[in-house]
């Protein structure tokens, strides 16, 4: 990362925490003298003091853990108010436990947990919208923000400027523009004054402020855009000069370090591994949870199948996992041991639009194989495909070889995460879809809207939709 990112990155990152901090003990402290300072002081004060460590250590903790406010800047005042409620949902949740497990519930007044709710969520979201309005307004125009010069040329002048001068864009101020192809010194665009041309480039920067140059120059040559970074390089001026020139590429970009070059990558879905870390670490606790629970109903659920068809217990079948990678899926065997073969006398009566195959009275399943899909027991195995690595708990389906050869160029994306045994698609009214295109939508709408908080949501609409007996195939 930049000097500029980081420094963008602490700052933002420092300043809402502590912001929110105080906003948690102010808001625990109006909650407290709301109910009634005399008798909350003298009878809850010990109480008061371990909750109030708790709820700090909690928001410190998932506030490198989970990252709420990625994309702060961004975020209009609807966005704003609904991230500001989540999270104290989230930490209301936890400090329930807390209390639970601690045995503090019966010495915790039930009226400044409310009080306290409200508060913070009105504290915080007001102070969140200040943060904002001083960085964007105060800060950047201030002597600490970055001072940028812009380096181009006139055709590409005001586009690059209406890019770069986004109001998220907080941590550094564009306060000149030099044009290489034509001399419009005096002039401005944008607002923003052009100080320099190609003749009196170096002689301007002088004695100006200036910390960093961004240059957009994709007509030049590398030896003269060369020439211009040593310039400026031993001004000791930090360069940065745009190699991004696809527009239409919507990918996420960075720039790294590829066998030896200097390249900038791009990348489909953009994901953060320490969440991926944490994600993997709820894969191996659900996978082990779900094969306790699965030993004890194996012998129950062995005995069914065995009695009512010839086969095996369990099923194994080759699908596609992550990027084309092929695995064994394993499940409760709940068709007849000849499905395979009669798949092909029933592609005719395929209901799925698409290469994926669906019938709804298939009749190559057995009595005993229609109870474990319609409870969705056929699927405990999977657990093993968790534990090992090759599923996760939350993802997308993963395709049967006969229907990854039938896919097209865009259909394949959704194959850029680890298969799921559960996921948006299938919460979403899984029996209703008859199209795959829509499969794929659902699929990629989770691809790139991914979190933890959207894993756990959709576990516990699995856990909804199982239950209930919604959608089961």
């Amino acid at each position: 990362m930049s000097n500029i990112g980081q420094k963008q990155r602490l700052l933002q990152n420092y300043t809402l925490l502590g912001i929110e901090c105080v906003c948690i003990v102010l808001a625990f402290t109006l909650g407290i003298l709301t109910r009634g300072a005399k008798v909350s002081y003298h009878t809850f004060s010990h109480s008061y003091l371990t909750i109030i460590a708790f709820i700090l250590f909690f928001h410190l903790l998932s506030y490198y853990l989970f990252d709420w406010n990625t994309g702060f800047f961004k975020r209009g005042y609807y966005v704003e108010l609904v991230a500001v409620v989540k999270y104290n949902l989230v930490l209301i949740l936890f400090l329930s436990f807390f209390l639970y497990i601690g045995k503090l519930a019966e010495d915790f007044s039930r009226l400044v947990f409310v009080y306290f709710f409200i508060y913070n969520i009105l504290l915080t979201y007001f102070g969140h919208l200040l943060v904002k309005k001083f960085f964007t307004s105060v800060y950047r125009t201030s002597s600490g923000s970055n001072k940028v010069f812009l380096l181009t040329t006139s055709s590409y002048v005001e586009s690059i400027l209406a890019k770069i001068t986004d109001k998220s864009e907080w941590s550094f101020e564009i306060t000149g523009i030099a044009l290489m192809d034509q001399n419009a010194v005096g002039e401005a665009i944008g607002g923003i004054p052009v100080i320099a041309g190609e003749n009196n480039l170096f002689e301007q920067f002088k004695t100006r402020v200036l910390d960093e140059i961004f240059i957009h120059l994709p007509d030049y040559s590398k030896e003269k855009i060369e020439d211009l970074i040593i310039q400026f390089e031993s001004m000791g001026i930090t360069v940065h000069v745009n190699i991004d020139y696809f527009n239409n590429v919507i990918a996420h970009k960075t720039t790294e370090t590829f066998a030896g070059f200097t390249v900038l990558s791009y990348e489909a879905n953009a994901l953060d591994y320490r969440r991926l870390f944490i994600k993997r670490i709820i894969d191996i606790v659900g996978a082990v949870i779900g094969l306790a629970i699965t030993a004890l109903l194996t012998p129950f659920i062995a005995v069914a199948i065995k009695l009512d068809s010839r086969g095996p217990v369990f099923f194994a079948q080759k699908r596609v996992g992550k990027n084309g990678r092929y695995f064994k899926l394993y499940k409760f065997r709940s068709m007849y041991t000849d499905a395979e073969a009669r798949k092909k006398e029933l592609l005719s009566q395929n209901e799925m639009k698409g290469p994926m195959f669906k019938l709804e009275h298939d009749p190559r399943i057995t009595r005993v194989g229609a109870f474990l899909r319609n409870t969705s027991l056929d699927e405990l195995p999977q657990f093993y495909n968790i534990l090992i690595g090759n599923m996760s708990l939350v993802g997308t389906r993963p395709p049967t070889v006969d229907e990854f050869n039938q896919y097209e160029l865009y259909y394949r994306r959704r194959l850029s995460i680890k298969p799921g045994l559960t996921g948006l698609w299938q919460v979403s009214g899984r029996s209703e879809i008859t199209d795959f295109k829509e499969v794929v939508k659902l699929d990629l709408e989770y691809i790139d809207t991914w979190s933890l908080t959207s894993d756990l949501r959709i576990l516990l609409m699995t856990i909804w939709v199982v239950v209930m007996k919604k959608g089961a195939r």
